[in-house]
């Protein structure tokens, strides 16, 4: 059975913001039980492709073009606030803040409930193959410009 066959990932629209559910593995975590600092940014990362997904315009969408195209990392600002520990249920909260030619910038939020535990701001960029910027496709932008 294919993953699309069992169902997509879950997660909810709050207005604006998408919000995706995670929980805390071992292997996400140190010694001590306690999320490791890169663990937070695998978590966005996965909330980042299901709020494409949601959206409407999952990666598949440019892979699947004639020429790929890729969304990358190209800043990040994270601030850690409060440490996450093995078993706990958590949420990522993705909001678009800023959709412009080739770049989107998003701020989100690892969230234990009502407390914020990480929070970034981070701006991703479509490129080539080649490793240079190319524009959002309309089709996407379309999209992406209802979740302002």
């Amino acid at each position: 059975m294919t993953h699309e066959a069992r169902g997509p990932a879950t997660g909810w629209f709050e207005g604006q913001s998408f919000c995706f559910p995670i929980r805390v593995y071992y292997e996400d975590t140190d010694l001590s039980g306690v999320v490791y600092h890169a663990g937070y940014l695998r978590f966005m990362e996965r909330g980042r492709s299901e709020f494409l997904r949601a959206a409407g315009v999952p990666h598949q969408t440019l892979l699947a073009k004639e020429e790929p195209h890729f969304w990358v990392v190209r800043r990040m600002k994270i601030e850690f606030l409060r440490p996450a520990r093995l078993g706990e249920a958590l949420f990522v909260r993705s909001k678009v803040l800023e959709l412009g030619g080739a770049r989107m910038r998003l701020e989100q939020a690892v969230c234990r409930g009502d407390e914020v535990l990480a929070s970034a701001e981070v701006e991703v960029c479509i490129v080539g193959p080649d490793g240079k910027l190319r524009r959002v496709p309309e089709p996407m932008r379309r999209k992406l410009q209802t979740y302002l």
